[in-house]
């Protein structure tokens, strides 16, 4: 499936594809409006993963078969907290989850990728991706960028957005990658504890960075 996407990737070889990714509450978000804002078309793969499980689709249809029509609200539309705790302690079931909606999300990346190379065979794109590296996904782009904060500003920024206890937010961190072990896989980082200002220069300086690049990876064609 991975290998299948790696290679229809390759053949848009006029493209940059960047991937962004980051811890929980570390601002990727922002960073990636930032980019969006500079030139850099974004694809937002939390957005792809909620789309292929909304009512009437495949997906959705293979999750209530296999885990029944409890994991759905009243409107028949996904509860993802049910089924989050329910995949959260039983990783058979989240593979099995894994195996039902991972196949269209990244149909539905390729095929954005393609609307937007069909329009600029050059662009820059952008795919907001936060389990990147825990899922292996590098090899499916150019360059990885990682929008980092400490982990205790993590913690910090995550009870004050989601009203939870301090163990709460921990233990929301320890289902990803330490964020520190994360910096080795990157290839442009951010470091985002500091003001928006500060933050938004190093995207610019990112940006001209990725359009130099772009430029010798045309030339090199």
């Amino acid at each position: 499936m991975l290998e299948d996407l790696a290679k229809a990737l390759k053949r848009k070889d006029h493209c940059l594809l960047l991937g962004v990714t980051g811890g929980i509450a570390s601002g990727k978000t922002a960073v990636a409006h930032m980019l969006k804002e500079l030139g850099a078309p974004m694809i937002d793969f939390d957005l792809i993963a909620r789309q292929v499980v909304e009512p009437g689709k495949p997906a959705l249809q293979k999750i209530v078969d296999y885990f029944g029509k409890q994991i759905l609200q009243e409107d028949g539309t996904l509860d993802r907290k049910k089924l989050s705790s329910i995949v959260y302690q039983d990783l058979e079931k989240r593979k099995r989850l894994e195996g039902f909606t991972h196949p269209p999300i990244y149909e539905a990346f390729l095929k954005q990728v393609n609307e937007i190379t069909d329009k600029d065979p050059a662009a820059i794109i952008q795919a907001v991706v936060p389990l990147l590296i825990e899922k292996n996904l590098q090899r499916l782009f150019h360059k990885v960028l990682l929008v980092y904060v400490p982990r205790e500003l993590q913690v910090k920024r995550l009870v004050e957005r989601d009203g939870i206890s301090d163990e709460a937010a921990a233990s929301m961190l320890e289902a990803q990658l330490p964020i520190e072990k994360k910096l080795g896989y990157a290839d442009f980082v951010v470091h985002n504890e500091d003001s928006m200002e500060e933050t938004r220069q190093q995207v610019e300086d990112i940006w001209r960075e990725l359009k130099k690049l772009q430029g010798e990876k045309a030339r090199s064609e």
